[in-house]
């Protein structure tokens, strides 16, 4: 957005936290950026609000924005199919119109009796626009036609916010010393979402015997000379989900947040990659089960295993076509162009 001459007025990655006790202690930064985004709206009266995700704060400002007869987008869906789905209402009560991005979800918001209109993934054009570019910095075995892996390389992906690394990548660290014992040239990729600081992630890493290689803003690139890949559960999943990688999906909060979630949310996976496929394509390790000795089992099976490798593959294919066939991006902005004439 920076890039594109948008003026931030709250960077977004200051609020972003995983679970429901961990929002307590951003609760003083949350509330902050309310305000300020509060005032902006009453300021200057934009002619359109676009809301992307992150539920509990955008209602709050598509409410003030229903008060100033501002319209409302919303783009790219809260997960309310998957816990208190109550929010429904509200969000027909204050929002005007909503893009969607995951096919099952325009059926869900329709019989509720919403304008919505699914327009595909956007991970498809960023993906179409990275990929056609290969990395110079990231060298490895194409994951098509690897079989009889002798020197694994492996994906590491722990998630865009800092507290999903401080909880998961220590154990996916171990997870990968346990498997160097029988791979001993085993090598790890990391690609470093672009909301966490290079410094943040290098204090886990440096420590172990590993060969960690850190790849900033490049994915895909990292992906496509992967193995496999241990992934946090989030969008993530659907990345190398694209990318045909076979994976092992990981999920930890506190125990709180966890107890609490199970008793509110209401789908059978965690793993979007599962949802979008209505079966469970991917093996996914919660909370108490995320030990790196469990981890090691998981990436071991996939490893050394080439027809549950391949049968994965295929399903992951599947995954990719039900995201839809690119330009979710043109279309988004196309119905932010109609509400704004």
């Amino acid at each position: 957005m920076a890039q594109a001459g948008v003026r931030i007025l709250v960077p977004s990655s200051n609020m972003a936290v995983v679970g429901l006790t961990e929002v307590v202690e951003r609760l003083h930064t949350i509330v902050k950026a309310a305000n300020t985004m509060k005032s902006a709206l009453k300021t200057l009266h934009p002619d359109l609000l676009i809301l992307i995700d992150y539920p509990d704060f955008n209602l709050y400002l598509a409410r003030i924005a229903k008060r100033l007869s501002i319209p409302v987008l919303y783009y790219i869906s809260p997960q309310v199919w998957a816990w208190r789905s109550g929010r429904v209402r509200k969000i027909a009560r204050r929002v005007d119109r909503m893009a969607v991005i995951l096919p099952f979800e325009e059926s869900f918001y329709r019989r509720r009796g919403l304008n919505v209109d699914y327009v595909g993934h956007p991970l498809l054009d960023e993906f179409e626009s990275s990929i056609q570019v290969p990395s110079s910095n990231v060298q490895g075995p194409l994951l098509q036609g690897a079989t009889g892996i002798q020197n694994p390389v492996i994906g590491l992906l722990p998630g865009s916010r800092r507290d999903e690394i401080k909880n998961l990548l220590p154990v996916m660290i171990r997870s990968a010393e346990i498997l160097k014992a029988r791979y001993p040239d085993i090598r790890c990729l990391l690609p470093l979402a672009k909301t966490i600081e290079r410094d943040y992630v290098d204090k886990f890493v440096r420590e172990t015997p590993l060969n960690i290689e850190i790849h900033q803003n490049d994915i895909y690139n990292v992906l496509k000379n992967c193995h496999i890949a241990l992934v946090a559960s989030g969008t993530a999943t659907l990345d190398t989900a694209i990318m045909g990688v076979p994976m092992v999906v990981v999920y930890k909060v506190s125990p709180f947040s966890y107890w609490l979630g199970k008793m509110l949310v209401k789908v059978p996976y965690i793993a979007l990659a599962n949802l979008v496929a209505q079966e469970k394509v991917v093996p996914e390790l919660i909370q108490g089960d995320v030990t790196p000795e469990r981890l090691a089992s998981e990436a071991l099976s996939l490893l050394e295993n080439e027809l549950i490798r391949n049968e994965m593959t295929a399903k992951l294919e599947n995954v990719r076509k039900g995201l839809g066939k690119g330009g979710a991006s043109k279309r988004a902005a196309r119905i932010a162009v109609e509400m704004m004439t």
